[in-house]
């Protein structure tokens, strides 16, 4: 079968940072499905493990965290799923990645597609719906409810492909006044357009943006990018026992400055529950299910950015790129070998 794979960590703009290969088709475990893969999506992940993870043994690194497809075979002992489904789903770092015709998967962390998406909508959402929905319910633990509150979230870099489907669960599904960051006027409009009550821009100081706008402090904050950079506002910005969730990799922060606050620190990793086999682990399966239904009944909508054409090395490298460039608005996607 045909699969986009790297053999060493290269930039994304050279020709060999992701190549076109041929490799056996994978066999499906006892929890597997097998997938025909229709499409696909680039996300951060991809880029920090192409750029970081070393092949084995001269081995090729097949990556990539995000795909829409239709079920091809079974394994021996599931039960959620049958041949001809179609699916979409996030995957696990600890197996061979989706950017390949054929991709094996537990279907443990498996959706059934939502049935108003085409593959390449379908596909931009896996990864960032499992992240946003896992940071706003299970980690920030605000409760799926619509009802006004007087409480508000803070979604810094929310134009991001995390941060544009986190602003429509919020606004949809919680009482919360929804507050993003984005810096262009293009991404200010796409943030204003996914449901955010007001949008800020995060290259000024955020305690001033959000003073501006009449909020001194704010209950929650969701960091999703230049942590680093931002925690010594979102430290200042945070109310008393408010809750601040973050999903990068800032190299290094005061969580100090939280105590005087009694504010708490969570990380949302969401591969975190594949990684380690948790008993909660089919959690993945029924939200995505639920989110197809939001997006079936009108709720929630894709947060497709760019449909880079084909799934081949030259376009992927390309999706690597501007994924690096820190300008995407929405999600990346590829469509078809």
């Amino acid at each position: 079968m045909k699969a986009i794979a790297y053999f060493k960590n290269l930039p994304a703009d050279n020709v060999e940072a992701l190549q076109d290969i041929t490799v056996a088709e994978p066999t499906p475990g006892d929890h597997d499905l097998l997938v025909d893969v229709h499409a696909i999506s680039v996300n951060p992940v991809d880029v920090k493990i192409r750029a970081r993870r070393k092949p084995q043994d001269g081995k090729p690194e097949i990556i990539g965290w995000d795909a829409a497809g239709v079920v091809r075979a079974v394994g021996a002992r599931t039960s959620l799923f049958k041949p001809g489904d179609r699916v979409w789903y996030a995957g696990a770092l600890t197996r061979a990645g989706a950017n390949s015709e054929r991709h094996v998967v537990d279907e443990r962390i498996v959706g059934h597609m939502p049935k108003r998406l085409d593959f390449a909508q379908a596909a931009a959402l896996p990864l960032t719906t499992i992240t946003a929905w896992e940071l706003l319910f299970d980690r920030l633990q605000v409760l799926d409810n619509a009802a006004p509150s007087q409480r508000s979230l803070l979604v810094i870099g929310a134009a991001g492909g995390v941060g544009s489907i986190l602003v429509q669960l919020a606004r949809q599904l919680t009482g919360l006044t929804v507050i993003g960051t984005a810096s262009r006027p293009e991404t200010q409009d796409w943030v204003r357009q996914l449901g955010a009550h007001h949008v800020i821009d995060h290259t000024k100081p955020l305690t001033e943006e959000l003073k501006r706008i009449g909020f001194p402090q704010v209950s929650y904050i969701a960091g999703l990018n230049q942590t680093d950079k931002h925690f010594p506002q979102m430290a200042e910005a945070i109310a008393p026992q408010g809750k601040i969730a973050l999903i990068d990799d800032p190299n290094e922060i005061d969580v100090r400055l939280l105590k005087g606050k009694s504010a708490s620190l969570h990380w949302e990793f969401m591969f975190a529950r594949p990684l380690h086999d948790t008993p909660d682990l089919i959690a993945q399966h029924e939200l995505l299910n639920q989110a197809a239904r939001l997006i079936d009944n009108g709720t929630l909508r894709t947060t497709l950015g760019e449909h880079y054409g084909k799934i081949n090395a030259e376009n992927l490298r390309r999706a690597h790129a501007f994924i690096e460039s820190g300008k995407a608005r929405g999600k990346i996607v590829l469509e078809g070998f």
